[in-house]
């Protein structure tokens, strides 16, 4: 990746009147300190009206030098390493349509700055849905949950957001709009743009457009909560509950500050279905204290967000098998180094911890010790969010592992002056 060279002010001020030229003044203004990411602040905040302005900006602001940092809701702006750089944010806020929802072939075009909600909302119109749950839907857009790659429980029944994408629009750093399924453009034959795009925070090109498969909003939804002693117990009944014919729309297990843990297991679709795989469930876990589920099960997750600072949010990644260990090292960890925890994990194996303690330090040794053994072991733990002094001592990312050199290499062929997000991404990409 060519590294870019320093800007000069006549080049900078030449950039901002090409840029006023595209969207028009009132939709350009200066970086704020609300605007800063990690302590960088950018000097212009734009929004680009359509996929083909957005095109037009990015290419200016490329053939200028600039660094370029994509943003859509803001909601996991702070996800990532701090950006090397950043001249400029180039905001989807304008582009927040629902293109086209062709309700009886089950599929939506949607552009990148839509909120999840707002998407949700027109498809149950007729009765479909996104079937996908990621973080903060009333402001997470759809460029921003692809970018992140966030999903929620409802996984472990339709897939991860790389299962319901079936088609995207991309602006390259050249100005290119390259289209999934449409014609050959340069740099871009051969990869499957939606699933390579998704989850690579913004740092190939950034979506405007993106298609989705849909299924039917369900009939009615049942929950059940079950609680046992320590995290074996749990994880037993997990792995019971995947080796079985039951077929749940998410299941996930919670555990804060102690060996207790519930899991909690949920149905959808008519009222005798959900009513048959109850009983079953129920059957399963004839061991454990069961209850129907309390009000806001399913946002546990977000709560993480909210405590006591400095705390740091971790997603882990393990085999569904290593879950309840994961838990008791969790819990160790926490206690030798006297810290509060939280932990929200889905039956597939990816979850959330909150750590929370009065010393940063202590916070990212008690992170490292954790990330060790979980990439010993097939796993993997990245840090999502926490004070910037524990971001400057080490890559949020952990190990990138021996995909990292075909990383680069697709970098370099998407953006090969280092123009979106530098820095950001795994091994510093």
């Amino acid at each position: 990746m060519t590294p870019q060279s320093p800007i000069g002010v006549a080049g900078i001020e030449a950039a901002w009147t090409d840029l006023r030229a595209i969207v028009g003044a009132e939709h350009m203004r200066a970086g704020t300190a609300e605007d800063a990411l990690d302590g960088v602040r950018p000097q212009m905040v734009i929004e680009p009206a359509n996929a083909e302005e957005m095109a037009k900006v990015l290419k200016t602001a490329t053939n200028a030098g600039l660094q370029v940092i994509p943003r859509g809701g803001g909601t996991k702006l702070d996800w990532g390493n701090p950006p090397r750089g950043a001249q400029l944010i180039i905001s989807t806020g304008r582009l927040n349509h629902v293109v086209e929802h062709a309700w009886g072939d089950m599929t939506a075009t949607v552009e990148a700055g839509c909120t999840v909600q707002q998407l949700q909302q027109t498809l149950a119109e007729h009765g479909q849905r996104l079937a996908l749950d990621p973080l903060w839907p009333e402001k997470a857009t759809i460029g921003g949950i692809l970018s992140s790659n966030d999903s929620g429980p409802l996984r472990i029944r339709f897939g991860s957001l790389r299962d319901l994408i079936i088609g995207i629009t991309l602006a390259l750093p050249d100005g290119t709009l390259a289209k999934s399924g449409g014609k050959v453009v340069k740099n871009v034959a051969g990869y499957d743009l939606p699933k390579l795009a998704t989850g690579a925070l913004g740092t190939l090109g950034i979506i405007t457009q993106a298609i989705f498969r849909l299924h039917p909003v369900p009939r009615t939804s049942r929950t059940l909560s079950f609680s046992a002693p320590d995290g074996s117990i749990i994880n037993a009944f997990i792995l019971a509950v995947l080796d079985s014919k039951l077929v749940p729309t998410g299941m996930q297990v919670r555990a804060e500050n102690s060996p207790r843990c519930d899991a909690d297991v949920r149905f959808e679709g008519t009222a005798a279905g959900c009513d048959v795989q109850v009983e079953q469930v129920t059957r399963l876990a004839s061991s454990l204290s069961a209850s129907r589920s309390r009000e806001g099960t399913w946002d546990f997750r977000s709560a993480l967000w909210a405590g006591v600072e400095p705390a740091v949010i971790c997603k882990f990644t393990l085999l569904p098998t290593n879950l309840g260990a994961f838990l008791d090292q969790l819990r160790r960890v926490a206690e030798e180094n006297h810290l509060s925890w939280k932990l929200v994990g889905q039956a597939l194996g990816v979850g959330l911890i909150r750590l929370e303690g009065k010393d940063p330090s202590v916070l990212l040794s008690a992170v490292l010790e954790l990330r060790k053994n979980l990439e010993s072991r097939a796993g993997a733990l990245v840090i999502l969010g926490c004070p910037v002094e524990i971001k400057a001592k080490t890559d949020v990312w952990g190990s990138p592992g021996n995909a990292l050199h075909l990383m680069k290499s697709i970098k370099a062929q998407f953006d090969p002056t280092g123009t979106l997000n530098p820095g950001r991404f795994i091994g510093g990409i």
